[in-house]
C-alpha cells in the first residue's frame, strides 16, 4: 500500500467528495464489468481536475479516502498515477497514446554525483539507445535534456502531468522539450538515484514495450531482464561520462511513479554500505568503532504513521551524530522488515533489513528508538534532522579533524 498523503485536508466538496465516492465505489464492484464503468468515471473526473491544476481537490480526496475507507485508497492513488502520468494527445489527424517514463540509476561516490543538463550529443545518443533497447517499431519518444537528482522532480500530480503534455505536444511540433524553471538545487548524498525521464508516443491501441511482444508462454519477466541488458549494454558509455567517480546500476526504464518507487527502494541499501565505507574509510576507523541509532519518523498530522526511518551514525565512545542515512518507507509491513524481520517480534534479534546490514558492514553497536518523531529538517540548509541516543533531533556534523570532503574515493 502506498504511503498516506503528508498535508491533512479537513474540507472535502464538490470534485473532492465525488471522486472519493467513486474510488470507494469501485471497492464494492461486484462484477469487472461494474467495475470497468465506475473506473471510467473516476478516470475521467481524475483527469479534468489535473487539467484544471486543482492540486488540492485530488489531496483531499486522497486525505479522505485513506482516513475512511482504505480499501477504496489503492484504487484512488492508482488512478491519479496512471492519469497523471498517461493519456492521449492529438497531431492533426493522428492520435498518439503518451506515457511518461523513468529511467532511474543508482549511484554512489564519495565525490559529488552529478545532475544536471545532458550534452546534446549524449542526449541524442540516450534516445537512440532507448529506441531501440526499450520501445516497439513505430513509437516515438522525446527524451528530456536533464538527468534529474529526486529534488528536481516534479513533485505534485499537476506538475507530473504538465511535464508529460507539454514535452508530447513539443515534440508533435518539432520543438526541443523544455525543462521546468528553476529547477532546486540538488542535496548530495553519498548514494543517491539519478533519473532519465522521457514522454513515449505511440499509435493507438499498440504495444509500446518490447516485451509486450513475448510469445507465449508469455515469459514477462525473463523478457524485461533481457530489455534491460540492452539498455545498460547501449548506454553505459554515456551514463559513465556523466557521472565520473561513481559506481553505478541501471534500472528498467518503466511508468514514472513505478519506477521511482523501485529506485528509492533499491537505493536504501546501497546507503547504507555506502556511509559505513565512507566514514571508516575517511576517518581510518574500523567499522566497530561506529554505532548506530534509528529512528521512526513520520508527518506530525498522523502521530502514528511512520514514513521513513533516519539511521544516524556515530563515534562508539561520543553521542554526537557525524553522518545520517534515510531508509523511505513504502508498504505497511515495511518498517517491521526494516527493523525487525518479517517472522519475528523481538526488536532485539537485530535480524531485520537495516541491523543486518549495519552487522553486515561491521556496525554492531545498533540501537532503536521507541518514540516517532516528527519530520525535521535545518532551517539553513534543509537537510533532514537525526535523532540521538537522547531522543533529541540534531544536524548531523563530521568531526572537525576529519579530511576534507572529496579527498577519499568510496569504491
Amino acid at each position: 500500500m502506498r504511503r498516506a498523503p503528508k498535508k491533512k485536508i479537513q474540507k472535502l466538496a464538490g470534485d473532492a467528495l465525488r471522486i472519493a465516492n467513486l474510488a470507494q465505489a469501485i471497492s464494492q464492484a461486484g462484477s469487472r464489468l461494474e467495475d470497468q464503468d465506475w473506473q471510467n468515471l473516476l478516470d475521467s473526473l481524475v483527469e479534468k481536475n489535473l487539467e484544471m491544476r486543482h492540486q488540492s481537490v485530488l489531496d483531499s480526496a486522497a486525505e479522505h479516502v485513506f482516513s475512511n475507507f482504505p480499501d477504496a485508497y489503492e484504487i484512488l492513488i492508482e488512478s491519479i498515477e496512471s492519469t497523471a502520468t498517461s493519456g492521449r494527445v492529438k497531431d492533426g489527424d493522428t492520435e498518439y497514446e503518451v506515457i511518461l517514463i523513468a529511467a532511474p540509476i543508482l549511484a554512489w561516490s564519495r565525490f559529488e554525483i552529478f545532475s544536471g543538463a545532458i550534452p546534446a550529443e549524449i542526449l541524442r545518443s540516450l534516445t537512440n539507445s532507448w529506441r531501440e533497447s526499450l520501445l516497439c517499431k513505430g513509437v516515438q519518444v522525446s527524451l528530456l535534456p536533464n538527468l534529474f537528482s529526486i529534488d528536481q522532480l516534479p513533485q505534485t500530480y499537476c506538475d507530473v502531468n504538465d511535464l508529460m503534455q507539454h514535452t508530447a505536444k513539443d515534440f508533435l511540433k518539432n520543438k526541443s522539450a523544455s525543462l521546468p524553471k528553476d529547477l532546486p538545487k540538488t542535496v548530495p548524498f553519498l548514494a543517491d538515484s539519478r533519473y532519465l525521464l522521457g514522454v513515449v508516443l505511440a499509435p493507438i491501441n499498440s504495444p509500446v514495450f518490447q516485451w509486450q511482444m513475448t510469445p507465449s508462454p508469455f515469459d514477462v519477466t525473463k523478457a524485461k531482464e533481457a530489455t534491460l541488458l540492452i539498455w545498460k549494454q547501449r548506454a553505459h558509455a554515456e551514463i559513465a561520462h556523466m557521472l565520473p567517480g561513481c559506481g553505478f546500476e541501471f534500472l528498467l526504464p518503466e511508468a514514472y511513479y513505478s519506477a521511482c518507487r523501485e529506485a528509492d527502494i533499491l537505493i536504501r541499501p546501497i546507503s547504507i554500505r555506502s556511509a559505513v565505507f565512507y566514514l571508516t574509510q575517511t576517518l581510518n576507523i574500523e567499522a566497530s568503532e561506529l554505532g548506530a541509532i534509528i529512528g521512526r519518523f513520520g508527518p506530525e498530522t498522523y502521530p502514528d504513521q511512520v514514513d521513513e526511518l533516519r539511521v544516524g551514525f556515530t563515534l562508539r565512545q561520543h553521542p554526537e551524530i557525524i553522518y545520517g542515512v534515510i531508509w523511505p518507507l513504502y508498504q505497511q509491513e515495511d518498517e517491521i522488515n526494516a527493523l525487525i524481520g518479517p517472522s519475528l517480534q523481538d526488536a532485539t534479534d537485530r535480524s531485520g533489513e537495516i541491523p543486518a546490514l549495519l552487522a553486515e558492514s561491521g556496525v554492531t553497536n545498533i540501537r532503536i528508538l521507541e518514540d516517532i518523531f516528527g519530520m525535521e529538517y535545518c532551517d539553513d540548509c534543509q537537510a533532514p534532522l537525526y535523532a540521538d541516543a537522547e531522543g533529541e533531533l540534531v544536524h548531523p556534523e563530521m568531526p572537525e579533524d576529519a579530511p576534507p570532503e572529496g579527498s577519499v574515493h568510496l569504491h
